[in-house]
């Protein structure tokens, strides 16, 4: 066999390089669209020297807010006297580096919502619900920003939760029966009547029928639903379990057990029409198990778990959602269920699933302008409510070996800003929050996001949640100091 000399080796490796330098030099940097192929080479100057990973400096941002008290404070025992939940109070920010953008149409909203929670902390009950991707996912933002405002102006309990939930979550635990079936307004598979509700999500279990023939016969199915030792403090405890139901045509009996003790047995409203079954008790129930039997399964719609008074914060994640599918559920009944509960603020954080696959600034407006018209529905269907429009969170993508902040997220970040200007709604910019233009590498390197660039870790989302909470907070302190008078 020919032995090939060293030398060859290394004038083949040269000429080989030569050769792709030639590329690397006349090709320009965002590439070159050939048989319908974007073909890119790496430029002529990053050949000899690499790009370099920029990771910011985030010391001030992370220590410049405690999140270790979050826990603090009365501890709740569940029992319903009427006024299980009360505020413990304390003190809010009454300043902020990332304040609430607000128009004058938007502080006014925001005004009328102020004056229900400070009605809230007085005994009275209300609703926020916070809908978003997943990052919200697991009630991972929501739970902390729940426990921050129960403490503050009261409530307890993680509020109101999917008939069948699929992520873990650390606010409730929950088992379904297998026949069991969930349908959601924002993933497949999904229900012809769009009878989701407030939380865009819905369960109903399978029937058997008789051997050869495809008659109905009585079929049982069931939910369990317990509090959750993970859970903040507020969430673990409530008095008041709801179960949301609706389209129930036929006989359709329940038993509740607690414990594996009967405590309850009735039979479901078959009238086909939006109902809720109301328990009540003297403490926190440890473990709850609806047992459902019918010949025909109801459309389940969620449960709520809460205390007598104060402000119950309701997470609704949507993963893989940019929020078009926020007006994809039947429209009366999803402003039923936010009369129901008194819903005076909604909560929107979107926009992350769609940042990457944003091409050019008319991609960007496209997508502002349909978040916009879901804004004008939430606002048509629940007028008495503010909305408060969280931007995206700084996000990263590899190019050419190093993780950068995608090309139109700041312009994504500047336009929503606008828009919410325009229409009347609060804006927070997380993005700025965390740091700006390629803060996210910062946050993986220190635990606070995960390797995906993308999602919090929990102690990254308890972070930004604080961020969010004094800023809120702040907003309140700024009304009373105006409007409602200092106490």
């Amino acid at each position: 066999m020919q032995q090939i000399r060293p030398y060859k080796v290394l004038i083949f490796l040269v000429l080989v390089l030569s050769l792709l330098c030639i590329p690397s030099a006349f090709i320009p940097a965002d590439g070159v669209k050939w048989m319908g192929v974007n073909w890119r080479f790496l430029p002529l100057e990053r050949i000899w020297v690499a790009k370099k990973q920029v990771k910011k400096n985030i010391e001030k941002i992370v220590n410049a807010v405690d999140t270790t008290d979050i826990n603090s404070g009365l501890k709740h025992n569940g029992q319903s006297t009427g006024q299980t939940g009360m505020p413990e109070g304390g003190n809010l920010a009454s300043e902020t580096a990332h304040p609430l953008q607000m128009s004058g149409s938007a502080a006014a909203k925001m005004a009328r919502f102020f004056t229900a929670l400070q009605e809230a902390a007085e005994g009275r009950k209300i609703s926020i619900f916070h809908y978003g991707d997943s990052q919200i996912e697991g009630d991972r933002m929501t739970g902390y920003i729940r426990q921050r405002i129960q403490q503050q102006f009261g409530g307890i309990g993680p509020g109101f939760i999917p008939a069948y939930n699929v992520y873990n979550t650390q606010s409730f635990k929950q088992k379904v029966s297998p026949n069991f079936k969930r349908y959601t307004a924002f993933w497949p598979p999904k229900m012809s009547s769009s009878r989701y509700g407030a939380l865009l999500s819905s369960a109903t279990f399978d029937v058997n029928s008789t051997d050869g023939t495809q008659i109905p016969v009585p079929t049982e199915a069931w939910i369990e639903i317990a509090p959750s030792a993970s859970a903040f403090t507020r969430a673990r405890t409530f008095s008041h379990v709801k179960c949301y139901y609706n389209s129930c045509y036929k006989s359709c009996s329940v038993k509740v057990y607690e414990n594996d003790k009967l405590i309850h047995e009735d039979s479901l409203v078959a009238d086909g029409g939006a109902h809720v079954l109301p328990l009540s008790f003297d403490h926190t129930p440890n473990k709850l198990r609806f047992v459902f039997s019918s010949t025909k399964s109801p459309i389940f719609t969620g449960f709520c778990l809460e205390g007598d008074v104060g402000v119950q914060v309701n997470n609704v994640a949507m993963r893989g959602s940019s929020g078009h599918n926020l007006s994809s559920s039947d429209a009366s009944l999803f402003a039923q269920m936010h009369r129901e509960a008194n819903t005076k603020l909604f909560i929107l954080q979107f926009g992350g699933n769609s940042v990457h696959t944003f091409k050019d600034s008319s991609s960007v407006r496209y997508y502002v302008g349909a978040l916009k018209n879901r804004i004008h529905y939430i606002q048509k269907l629940v007028p008495d409510a503010a909305i408060i429009l969280i931007g995206p969170s700084d996000m990263s993508r590899l190019n050419a070996g190093v993780f950068e902040t995608y090309p139109f997220l700041p312009y994504t970040v500047d336009r929503m800003q606008k828009m919410c200007a325009e229409n009347g709604v609060a804006f927070w910019n997380l993005y700025g929050a965390m740091g700006g233009f390629n803060s996210m590498p910062a946050w993986v390197s220190q635990g606070l996001a995960g390797k995906d660039y993308v999602h919090f870790s929990p102690r990254g989302a308890s972070i930004a949640s604080q961020y969010f909470y004094e800023a809120f907070g702040a907003a309140y302190t700024d009304w009373q100091a105006k409007k409602g008078g200092q106490e």
